[in-house]
């Protein structure tokens, strides 16, 4: 195995630059590099020769090891988690150094690699403990103004919940953790909507760190087909700006070229269900629930690594050590100027929530595949899909992986929130949103939002029941606030944040999310046998008010058939009808 030979490397480098002290002690040239050997830091997945990966606490254990005996190597213990344990970091650059801002400010490439999400899915937790055991000891360099954090393993419940079933169809290791958390949440679409504390303390690491890369490690179902790499960037077009043309037109091509040259494919995400990547496919549109999607609201360029389910396990952690390699290989070249487009963050006024694919210009490329065919199922007696990985295939396929605005919204100046809203400002506390509190009531002008129609899933999706298709209408009103809400000014690094949190149609906002399902239930309502002689006279004192409500029957058939549907359209017209109801209560003060 490749690892093997590169801690050979590491143990012969050690042996070479070593020399005796008095007393037998051996001492390095390098103080970075432990006295001990590097064969005692083999990890369980290399004593298993590649068949197993570490419980939870074997993994923590480990790590503590490397730390305290490279200098290198940092381990801090950070937030809590669903399950009572808390998330750990671990640092690896030239000094050890977990001072963030000194190391953004000395212009190092900072990157921050999440693990065991899925912690069925453990790839990256062996991938990350043979690469930084391998930069520690010296058998890998890489430019030596690079800084690499590593969660070694975010779903500390899920690991916990070890199992050899659950991933139905998956080739290896023989044990794992379980998809679901401590509380059952699927951890990867928590990052905006944030229900656990895994979220809330992920924040915190983010926002210390605030790396110019993020790498989540995974591992794909769907298709089969030759690779045991997949890459899932960052969308480049919701990326934006000269990052995003950096991502689509250097990096990622360079990742791919990097890996070619050690002849490594790699295809992007097989972002394919119930077909066959033979018809091509879309790009995956990592919204803000997603890690990438998340991380990318502060102009960090994301990575989800999916190596293949069908691969042998110890080819996929290899896949995961060399795809990690590779793209921090080629950001580096660039360091400086992935730094200076992070900082430039969003300038522009507009800003766009929603996306469609553009169908009309993909990119094409010849795929590494299978023969794929539809024989009849032995069991349901219908068409089922076959690969025959006997007969591999290389074919041309359409990757469609750009997307164009579909709507486009104006930066407001500020947000004020109601303090009330305790919910929404501490989510914004959490992600180092700057705002101050209105010093006494007072009276602004601000955008007024109402709610006009949504739809809303029919199942629950991660304990919610998701709004989308979200409308709204806007007015300007002048509006009394008190002493104490919170005023947000827009002109900070956490504005794409903001946008899509707190504008309702956004497909991961606040919203969307059931953060403000209250107001979507009126609260008083009326007796019709009392408010039927109210009705009556409003209609007739009030010529405009008759007219509009004949216009409304006949424009509504159904609804105007029943007597309450009637009363129900004058009430909410009427003087009576409770403003909290449908108002969103997040107010807007335009530039």
């Amino acid at each position: 195995m490749r690892f093997l030979s590169l801690l050979a490397l590491a143990l012969l480098v050690s042996c070479q630059d070593s020399t005796t002290e008095p007393g037998g002690n051996t001492a390095t040239s390098d103080n970075s590099i432990s006295s001990k050997s590097a064969s005692e830091f083999l990890t369980p997945f290399e004593e298993s020769n590649g068949n197993q990966t570490p419980t939870y606490p074997q993994v923590i254990a480990w790590w503590e090891t490397l730390a305290s005996e490279y200098s290198t190597i940092s381990m801090q213990e950070m937030g809590r988690t669903d399950s009572g344990e808390p998330l750990h970091l671990v640092t690896y650059n030239d000094g050890g150094s977990t001072d963030f801002d000194a190391l953004h400010a000395d212009d190092y490439l900072i990157a921050l690699v999440n693990n065991g999400i899925h912690p069925g899915e453990p790839d990256g937790i062996d991938a990350s403990m043979l690469l930084l055991r391998d930069l520690a000891t010296g058998a890998l360099k890489l430019d030596n103004k690079i800084s690499i954090s590593v969660i070694p393993v975010y779903n500390i419940g899920g690991s916990l919940n070890r199992n050899s079933t659950t991933r139905t169809n998956q080739n290896g290791p023989e044990a794992y953790g379980f998809r679901g958390n401590a509380r059952n949440y699927d951890l990867n679409r928590d990052f905006i909507k944030a229900d656990t504390k895994n979220a809330r303390s992920f924040a915190e690491i983010f926002h210390n760190v605030n790396p110019d890369l993020f790498v989540d490690n995974h591992v794909s179902n769907g298709a089969d087909y030759q690779y045991v790499l997949t890459h899932l960037f960052t969308q480049h077009n919701k990326l934006g700006g000269e990052l995003g043309n950096y991502l689509s037109t250097k990096l990622t091509p360079g990742v791919v070229a990097n890996l070619a040259a050690q002849d490594i494919p790699i295809t992007p995400y097989v972002n394919v269900w119930g077909g066959g990547p033979q018809d091509g496919w879309p790009q995956f549109m990592d919204s803000p629930r997603y890690s990438s999607g998340y991380t990318a609201l502060w102009n960090t360029i994301g990575l989800t690594v999916e190596t293949h389910m069908l691969k042998p396990y110890s080819d996929r952690v290899q896949g995961t050590y060399d795809l990690m390699n590779a793209l921090f290989t080629e950001a580096a070249k660039d360091r400086t100027s992935i730094k200076t487009w992070r900082r430039a963050g969003w300038s522009n006024p507009d800003y766009t929530l929603n996306w469609k694919l553009d169908r009309d210009n993909p990119s094409t490329f010849d795929f590494l595949g299978y023969e794929m065919t539809t024989p009849k199922s032995e069991i349901t007696g219908k068409n089922r899909i076959f690969y025959d990985q006997k007969k591999p295939m290389t074919f041309p396929v359409a990757f469609y992986d750009s997307y164009l605005p579909a709507d486009t919204i104006s930066i407001p100046s500020h947000y004020i929130i109601p303090q009330g809203q305790w919910e929404v400002i501490d989510r914004m506390r959490e992600n180092k949103i700057a705002f101050d509190y209105l010093p006494a009531d007072t009276t602004l002008t601000v955008t007024s939002t109402r709610i006009e129609d949504y739809n809303s899933r029919t199942s629950p999706y991660e304990g919610h029941y998701l709004h989308y298709n979200v409308t709204t209408s806007q007015e300007p009103v002048a509006m009394e606030f008190k002493q104490g809400d919170v005023r947000i000014s827009t002109n900070q690094p956490g504005v794409r944040y903001l946008l899509e949190t707190l504008e309702p149609t956004g497909p991961d906002s606040f919203f969307a999310w059931n953060y403000f399902d209250t107001i979507l239930q009126q609260k008083e309502g009326y007796s019709a046998y009392v408010f039927e002689d109210e009705a009556a006279a409003l209609l007739k004192s009030d010529d405009a008010f008759a007219k509009a409500f004949q216009e409304w029957k006949k424009n509504n058939p159904e609804d105007a058939k029943t007597d309450r549907g009637q009363l129900n359209w004058i009430h909410r017209h009427s003087p009576r009808y409770e403003a909290a109801h449908m108002q969103y209560p997040i107010y807007r003060i335009e530039r």
